[in-house]
C-alpha cells in the first residue's frame, strides 16, 4: 500500500512542488495549507509520517506537533524550518518532531529522510530487537515501549532509536558523532543541539529508577550505566 503523508506547508508554490515530486513516487499526500486544518486532517486518519512547516496560520507546527503527539507517538514528524533559526529546532524537538529540514531544500534530500524514517518504522514493527532490562524498567525497542511497574512510556522513534544505541552499548562511553551519525546520519552542530534535547527527555524518562543514568562526558558523549 501507498504510504500516506500529512503536509502542512502554507506556500502554495511550495506545497504544490512537495506534493507533486511525492505523488510522483507514490506516496498518497494530503496537503494542507493552515494547522487548524492539518490537525482535523490527522485526527480521523492514519498517516506514516507528517511533514509540518514550522511558520502555519491559524495553528503553527510546534502546536500541531503537539496535537498530533496526543493522539499518536510514533508516526515520524519532520519540520521544515528555516536557515538558522536554531530555536525552531530545539523547540520543533521539544515539540515532539524527529527530524527537521532546513529550506531551501532538494526532494532527492526530503525523500531520503523520508525513506529513512519510514524504514525504521516498519523494522521496529518486526521482530527483531529483544527487551533491554535497564534496572527497574525494561526497553522494548521494537514496540518502542519504555516498560515500568507505574506505566509504560511510549517512545517516538528518534528517542527509541538513541535509548537503543545507549543499550547496545552500555557501560561504554559513546562518542557524540557516533550517536548523531547513527541516528542523524550527520554530526553538525545542529544536530548536536538536537542530541542534548533527546538525552534530556530520556534521562527525565528514567528518573523513577536513580540506579540508571545517562551520564555526560563534557565534549566527549554520553555512557549508559546501570549502578548497584
Amino acid at each position: 500500500m501507498n504510504k500516506r503523508v500529512l503536509l502542512a506547508e502554507d506556500d502554495v508554490n511550495l506545497g504544490f512542488v512537495i506534493q507533486d515530486n511525492l505523488s510522483r513516487k507514490g506516496y498518497e499526500i494530503v496537503l494542507c495549507s493552515n494547522g487548524e486544518d492539518a490537525q482535523h486532517s490527522f485526527m480521523p486518519g492514519k498517516f506514516d509520517l507528517c511533514i509540518l512547516d514550522v511558520m502555519l496560520p491559524k495553528k503553527d507546527g510546534f502546536a500541531l506537533a503537539q496535537e498530533i503527539r496526543k493522539k499518536d507517538l510514533q508516526v515520524p514528524i519532520l519540520f521544515v524550518t528555516a536557515r538558522g533559526m536554531v530555536e525552531d529546532r530545539i523547540a520543533g524537538f521539544n515539540a515532539g518532531a524527529d527530524d527537521y529540514i532546513v529550506k531551501p531544500f532538494s526532494m532527492e534530500e526530503l525523500c531520503l529522510r523520508m525513506e529513512v524514517f519510514l524504514r525504521r518504522s516498519a523494522a521496529a514493527s518486526v521482530p527483531g530487537d529483544q527487551p533491554f532490562p535497564l534496572g527497574n524498567y525494561h526497553f522494548d525497542f521494537r514496540n518502542l515501549r519504555l516498560c515500568h511497574a507505574e506505566g509504560d512510556k511510549v517512545l517516538t522513534q528518534k528517542e527509541a532509536d538513541v535509548l537503543r544505541l545507549l543499550c547496545l552499548n552500555k557501560e561504554r562511553v559513546l562518542k557524540r558523532e557516533e550517536i548523531l551519525k547513527n541516528v542523524w546520519g550527520d554530526d553538525d552542530y545542529f544536530m548536536g543541539r538536537s542530541l542534548d534535547v533527546f538525552i534530556s527527555k530520556l534521562r527525565k524518562y528514567l528518573k523513577t529508577d536513580p540506579s540508571v543514568q545517562i551520564t555526560n562526558f563534557h565534549g566527549v558523549g554520553f555512557k549508559l550505566e546501570i549502578r548497584s
